[in-house]
């Protein structure tokens, strides 16, 4: 048994983190160096990596041909020595040139950021879409590098980077690459069909869909495993999800909403992932409220806070009403909250203890019904169905028997507003 672990652990990459600091900060993404070096640790653990060191050089800007300067490239020449280092990660993605010259003057495996993401997503896919689009983002990514990455990848062979569906197309020629894409690209169309079929039957039956958005790993799956038993895998990693799940949820006032759960966005999500998981994150644009959830117990929230609305604004999603969920308040949490001047309303929960789930449920409710109007009709006894209609699907304000039929004051949507007009008495 001892002997096993001692191979498993020999199979572990050891790997050096390394990163640019600009000198003008404007043209830094939203985290500093640091923080998105420690994010680089997490995916790399995630991917079954172990970080040994990092290192950081501050330049006015990123080396075009190798990434760095001749000097930090001496000095991590070094550091690959000394800590017996099996690879180096950049936490910029890196063009097929700055890959193959690295990788020519460190005489050793080199990935970039984008690399160990699309690891982490093969790894994780467990739909059949999953699949497609992680595959599609990997052969995208692959063909523009192929020059720069196969022979790193043949001498050293295996690990982050090499597994998934496309490991088998790493060396193949781009005439094979590119008829894989193509027929990649043919299988999405059909998934992003049917689902615009699905969202057409969705719209149809008028029920309000409900989207929670965040960063990876903010806690989105364990509300909706709390809030409907979906039993979508929820746990502390970066990416533990990525197929798209669809619940119903009953609100306090009875009324229904579809919640979906979506994948995680991070600080620098690949342009390819953004690209292959357009059709499962078009579903945003389609959401009637987001809830965006922060993980309000770490200490780059706000920077987390400004990806996801980058992110959304890319998507097209910019103007969707959203909710601010504070999760993890059952942690250690540094007060004051960030103020969030994109949230129509703001609550604080802990998903892991349900504390607060209701006051979010009681925001959603409350939302809605301003999208929504207040019509009073008088529906005849001889309408039965349409009486039995409202009940199952309006939130129903006042109710009389009387003598010429039902009367009813509801809150509607445009659907029951239709199908109400011709009893409505006022609007």
């Amino acid at each position: 048994m001892a002997k096993e672990l001692h191979e498993l652990e020999e199979l572990q990459e050891r790997l050096i983190l390394v990163g640019v600091e600009l000198e003008d900060r404007h043209s830094r993404s939203a985290m500093e160096t640091d923080a998105c070096l420690d994010e680089l640790e997490e995916l790399v653990k995630t991917a079954g990596g172990i970080s040994v060191a990092r290192t950081i050089q501050k330049r006015e800007q990123v080396h075009p041909g190798h990434y760095l300067g001749k000097g930090k490239i001496e000095e991590l020449q070094m550091m690959i020595r000394t800590h017996e280092a099996t690879g180096i990660v950049c936490d910029d993605e890196l063009s097929p040139a700055q890959l193959r010259n690295l990788e020519k003057m460190l005489d050793t495996k080199v990935m970039d950021r984008t690399i160990v993401i699309l690891d982490i997503f093969a790894k994780r896919a467990i739909s059949g879409e999953g699949k497609i689009q992680v595959e599609l983002a990997q052969l995208k990514y692959r063909l523009s590098r192929l020059a720069g990455m196969g022979a790193s990848m043949s001498r050293l062979g295996g690990g982050i980077g090499t597994r998934g569906p496309g490991e088998k197309k790493l060396e193949t020629d781009r005439r094979y690459i590119k008829e894989r894409i193509a027929e990649l690209n043919r299988e999405a169309k059909e998934i992003q069909t049917h689902r615009e079929l699905l969202r057409s039957q969705r719209s149809k039956k008028g029920t309000p869909v409900v989207s929670l958005v965040g960063y990876t790993n903010a806690g989105k799956s364990t509300i909706i495993n709390t809030l409907t038993d979906a039993g979508v895998l929820a746990e502390d990693k970066l990416f533990a999800t990525l197929d798209t799940t669809t619940r119903q949820v009953k609100l306090p006032n009875g009324s229904e909403i579809l919640l979906t759960d979506t994948v995680g966005f991070i600080q620098k999500l690949p342009h390819h992932l953004i690209q292959a998981f357009r059709a499962t994150l078009e579903e945003l644009k389609y959401a009637d409220i987001l809830l965006h959830v922060v993980d309000a117990s770490n200490p780059h929230r706000e920077e987390q806070m400004v990806v996801v609305y980058e992110t959304l604004r890319e998507l097209g999603c910019g103007d969707t009403p959203v909710i601010l969920v504070y999760n993890k308040m059952d942690r250690e949490v540094e007060l004051p909250l960030p103020v969030d001047k994109y949230a129509r309303d703001m609550v604080q929960i802990s998903a892991a203890t349900q504390k607060g789930l209701d006051r979010m449920l009681t925001s959603v409710e409350e939302l809605l019904k301003t999208f929504r109007h207040s019509v009073q009709a008088v529906i005849p006894y001889t309408d039965g169905g349409l009486l039995g209609w409202i009940h199952g699907r309006c939130e129903i304000i006042q109710e009389e028997h009387r003598a010429e039929g039902v009367y009813v004051e509801v809150y509607v949507d445009e659907e029951a507003k239709n199908r109400l007009e011709k009893y409505c008495i006022s609007q």
